[in-house]
């Protein structure tokens, strides 16, 4: 295996023509994959691809491999990697219920907190659980008010550099404590703590507990009873979701969740960091990187197909986290984002790859047959994404025919 950063380059030139130009590359894979990537609509100057051999270390082919790009969802793969080595598969997200006062026979005297600690999943039906277990504790009487805790995250409700209109529109808003997505009576609610915990005091009803006090937001000071806990799905069928359909409101989360583990509050700036200390430890090439949010949605989000071909080569190389790893693409013709792509021969079922798409980036990264691993970044303003797909699944392709 060649070292990262010392990869031997094969090709370096694609042009924006119909076949590729003479010198393009001195083998036979190299030129089919320049062809590939040469259509219409798309700038060969603001396109970066590479493709790394993974039984050999070598590169076969580079183009713009270290040109700075905008990344669409293809930032969600370096937070993939990041929880899933710090965190591990089997890591949850816990929400508490604590009660602030005492218990008197079947009566609380005093209030109870939601506790959100970021689980992007929490649904109604979580809460009605966890209001059954308030109610199994012999409580059926609630006098004071119940409250919801976001504390465990900063209260910023986009990632920055996002467009107003991603707010509600590409993400519900940010939060340590939402519940159904922060959908509540059939709306977006812009105060997710509060919407979860009027929705858990009509779970509360539901499971048999009255509640005399009124409803708000508050913090839990650690100095309260736990009555409730429950505990989200394991990361690694967090991951599989966010990737597979690129979901922007969890890759959002989880990396406020890593921003947490350096202190709380959790956000969005102490995660990236975190972040790029992972890629850096797993020897990631990070010049020309920007890591401004989980999504990719910022505008200030700044990736290389070196880079990105880097998290996947690191990712691969490690046997623990491969399994994994892989299992959370889409599958080309077959699932996620990849489920109308490349349907037919020799790339269906063969390609497994994370896909983005934003108004002025195209991307698609992942592994074919095992064999290469690969990343097609594109620019443009706007750029073509019809075209822009076509590239990348003419690349992809050629290396699954192979």
């Amino acid at each position: 295996m060649v070292p990262m950063g010392r990869r031997l380059p094969v090709v370096a030139l694609v042009a924006l023509l119909l076949a590729a130009p003479a010198g393009a590359g001195s083998s036979t894979l190299a030129r089919q994959l320049a062809k590939a990537l040469a259509v219409p609509h798309v700038s060969p100057a603001q396109t970066g691809a590479l493709v790394l051999d993974l039984q050999t270390g070598t590169t076969v082919f580079a183009d713009n491999d270290t040109l700075s790009l905008a990344p669409a969802s293809n930032e969600k793969l370096g937070v993939t990697y990041a929880a899933l080595d710090a965190l591990g598969p089997a890591f949850r997200i816990q929400t508490d219920v604590v009660g602030r006062g005492e218990q008197d026979g079947n009566v609380w005297h005093g209030a109870l907190l939601l506790v959100g600690h970021g689980d992007p999943t929490l649904s109604s039906a979580g809460l009605l659980d966890l209001a059954r277990q308030v109610r199994a504790a012999g409580i059926v009487h609630v006098s004071g008010s119940v409250f919801g805790d976001e504390s465990f995250f900063d209260a910023r409700r986009t990632g920055p550099g996002w467009k107003p209109s991603y707010y509600i529109g590409e993400s519900p808003p940010l939060s340590a404590l939402t519940v159904d997505r922060a959908v509540y009576r059939g709306r977006v609610s812009r105060n997710p703590a509060l919407s979860a915990a009027l929705g858990f005091r009509t779970a509360l009803a539901q499971a048999g507990v009255s509640v005399a006090g009124g409803t708000g937001t508050g913090v839990d000071h650690g100095d309260g009873v736990s009555l409730a806990s429950l505990d989200s799905p394991p990361l690694s069928a967090i991951l599989r979701w966010m990737d597979r359909a690129s979901d922007n409101f969890v890759a959002e989360l989880l990396l406020k969740q890593l921003g947490a583990l350096a202190a709380t509050p959790g956000t969005t700036k102490a995660g990236a960091a975190f972040v790029a200390t992972e890629l850096a430890g797993a020897g990631v090439p990070l010049d020309g990187v920007r890591i401004a949010d989980g999504s990719g949605l910022s505008q200030l989000d700044r990736v290389t197909a070196d880079e990105v071909a880097g998290i996947l080569e690191a990712a691969w190389n490690d046997a623990e986290l491969r399994p994994w790893f892989t299992s959370f693409l889409p599958v080309a013709g077959i699932n996620g984002t990849l489920s109308d792509r490349m349907r037919h021969p020799p790339a269906r079922g063969h390609v497994l790859a994370k896909t983005g798409t934003t108004d002025r980036a195209s991307a698609l990264s992942g592994y074919v047959r095992g064999r290469w691993v690969f990343s097609v970044v594109q620019n443009g303003h706007p750029v073509s994404a019809q075209w822009a797909r076509r590239a990348q699944d003419r690349f992809a392709t050629v290396l699954a025919a192979q």
